[in-house]
């Protein structure tokens, strides 16, 4: 049967939801606290508590001096009862020993009890905190506790309290004590009463998180959200796109008859949710973001200064429904696509290019051609001012007027944004590339200065110098940069010093070598069609070919003495096995180019050469009378007679 302490413990523990270590752990701190106040014992003294989870009963250890005599028990002990602890004690060393005092439960259980408490609620807190700290951008529920002004008081799990701020809930939504809400956790912070936990209904993220929950092709990976513009209570825009072929975002995201949508819209307090397609190119995501609105065109201009501009030209009727209600469907696709959007109706657009044609030079090369088609133009905008009926085909000139407008200039940024490249690169060059490496400090300007120069993103010497060329009005533009400044920067730039490279110097051998090794000259093949490319010849002087005429000629290498059997032999294999002087080839050309005595005397002298070398052993000479060419086996057969005075011939060799 369990007892007292058992019942207690466990209660103590399915109270609080917390781990069995962390509870003992309290209680022996509490334990140890309790002992110091019971025997008045220094905070430098080591003491232990200990507890039986089954028993529940507390030993207490302490740290205590040995000496001979015993003065002082909570701090000494004597040398025997140390011996029986420790057969190795000696005199004036230190020992821990059991110091539970008489009746410690009772006077524990009255002294320690607030410590104990403190301690579980310390432990509490921090189990708390790690918990909602992993929680961190989920969707938590939780009852409503408490309503007030400032917000909304919910009662979470592990007894923790979140909140609800007022700037944090969906507008129009009404909370009664005991209602079960759903919110995002939207940041957790450490305070002295415990961990803050803070919720949101009004964030992004928790129409993403509802979507993921709804929709199983976004949790599972198959669509994936791109982007969330959302206004709580009112519109939301949510720009999705699939992952894999085959699967359509948009319907996934809607449903059956709108059966997953509906029940976020529900959860949303009847907010209303535009699911967009996103797509690469910005023009069309750009106009699907206006939806519902028809958009007859966009025109990007990325060179603008500031935000990134879109011109967007829509039907007269579509104007209101394209801007929205207070601008609220315009701000939205801005924020969805992060383009700054200028909605334009089609007449209005018609208006602006036909003026800007009239007075702006930079529109000039643009007029001569719309030159014939402007009093067309012109009538169809009075005829729409009076408010006189305007056919389609009239409409339809306007459209393809402000397109061919928007579209030139269009690229006649480009074209300038190419021209500016080309300048950048070229005054890049002017500077040395090591002022790219040296930091903006190294000029010993003002902290104030410097400041200023890195927040703006110069943060070498070669970006300041290089802004200083292409645009020196953009530095002095910046806030807490005027005239006097800007003299004090160029004066830093003119007295910096920008080290030279190191010029990587050759060894003494290379460049030796390189200048000792011949120019070799390489001669490309002539391709059919092609003109031949002139390759200059180098003259040799006329005293290096008398000496190559002098020298002496280099004696043929010898062949084998054994006559070579009769087996067809390829022209590859042939001209390999014919030596020439100084190892060279014999071709076939330069065969057939020799006379019978030529080659009878080229061998003679090869087989007297092999004599030599075998220390004048004397062999029969090999004489041939008759050389002649196989054309059916492609070899050269040299023949020879048997014995003197035989009509017999022998093959002896063959080539």
């Amino acid at each position: 049967m369990k007892n007292e302490f058992t019942l207690a413990f466990n209660e103590v523990l399915e109270e609080k939801q917390l781990p069995k270590a962390v509870i003992l752990e309290a209680l022996e701190a509490a334990m140890v606290s309790a002992y110091r106040r019971a025997v008045n014992a220094s905070n430098a003294q080591h003491v232990e508590a200990k507890i039986d989870s089954e028993t529940g009963k507390v030993v207490v250890y302490a740290e205590k001096e040995i000496v001979e005599t015993v003065q002082d028990d909570r701090t000494e002990v004597s040398l025997d009862d140390a011996r029986r602890i420790d057969g190795n004690a000696e005199l004036s060393g230190m020992i821990i020993v059991e110091s539970t005092p008489r009746d410690f439960g009772r006077v524990a259980a009255q002294t320690a009890r607030q410590v104990i408490q403190q301690r579980i609620r310390e432990a509490e807190r921090d189990s708390q905190m790690a918990y909602y700290n992993k929680q961190l951008g989920e969707i938590l529920s939780g009852l409503v506790q408490a309503v007030s002004p400032q917000g909304i008081a919910l009662g979470l799990e592990m007894k923790a309290e979140g909140i609800l701020p007022r700037n944090q809930q969906i507008p129009g939504e009404r909370f009664r004590v005991h209602d079960r809400v759903r919110a995002i956790l939207l940041e957790v912070k450490q305070t002295p009463r415990g961990p803050q936990i803070i919720l949101s209904r009004a964030h992004r993220n928790f129409l993403r998180r509802l979507l993921e929950n709804e929709v199983p092709e976004i949790y599972h990976g198959m669509v994936e959200i791109r982007s969330i513009s959302r206004e709580p209570g009112q519109r939301s825009k949510v720009a999705v796109a699939a992952l894999q072929p085959a699967v359509d975002p948009v319907g996934a995201c809607v449903g059956i008859r709108g059966v997953r949508i509906q029940a976020i819209v529900r959860e949303l307090n009847d907010e209303k949710i535009d699911v967009i397609e996103w797509n690469q190119d910005p023009a069309a995501y750009i106009a699907k973001s206006l939806s519902p609105a028809r958009v007859s065109g966009v025109y990007l201009n990325e060179q603008a200064k500031g935000a990134k501009t879109a011109t967007v030209v829509v039907p007269e009727d579509q104007l209101s429904l394209a801007i929205g209600r207070d601008g609220q469907n315009a701000r939205l696709a801005a924020k969805l696509t992060g383009w700054r959007i200028d909605i334009k109706s089609l007449p209005e657009a018609a208006t602006d290019a036909l003026h800007r044609l009239q007075s702006d030079p930079n529109y000039a090369a643009l007029a001569e051609a719309e030159v014939p088609l402007l009093p067309q133009i012109e009538s169809t905008l009075a005829k729409k001012a009076e408010g006189r009926p305007v056919t389609p085909e009239e409409y339809t000139l306007l459209s393809q007027f402000v397109d061919r407008i928007e579209r030139g200039m269009l690229r006649k940024r480009q074209a300038e944004k190419r021209a500016e490249d080309e300048r950048e690169v070229a005054l890049r060059a002017t500077i040395p590339q090591a002022a790219f490496t040296l930091p903006v400090e190294n000029l010993g300007l003002a902290d104030k200065v410097f400041d200023i120069l890195t927040a703006a993103g110069y943060t070498t010497i070669g970006d300041l110098m290089l802004q200083l060329k292409l645009e020196p009005d953009t530095i002095l533009g910046l806030d807490g940069v005027g005239s006097k400044v800007m003299r004090e920067i160029e004066a830093a730039l003119a007295a910096v010093t920008i080290p030279e490279p190191p010029v990587e110097e050759q060894p003494v051998e290379a460049v030796a070598a390189e200048a000792a090794a011949p120019a070799v000259e390489s001669v490309q093949p002539v391709e059919a069609g092609v003109a031949p490319v002139e390759v200059p010849v180098t003259e040799t002087p006329v005293e290096a070919v008398l000496v190559a005429e002098a020298a002496p000629a280099v004696e043929t290498a010898p062949v084998t003495e054994e006559p070579a059997p009769a087996v067809e032999t390829p022209e590859a294999e042939l001209v390999a096995e014919t030596v020439k002087p100084e190892g060279e080839p014999v071709s076939i050309e330069e065969l057939f180019s020799l006379s019978v005595d030529e080659i009878t005397a080229v061998k003679a002298d090869d087989e007297e050469e092999e004599d030599e070398d075998k220390k004048g052993k004397k062999k029969k000479k090999k004489r041939f009378a008759e050389v002649e060419y196989d054309p059916d086996h492609d070899v050269v057969i040299a023949k020879k007679k048997r014995k003197r005075g035989s009509d017999d011939w022998d093959t002896g060799w063959k080539l």
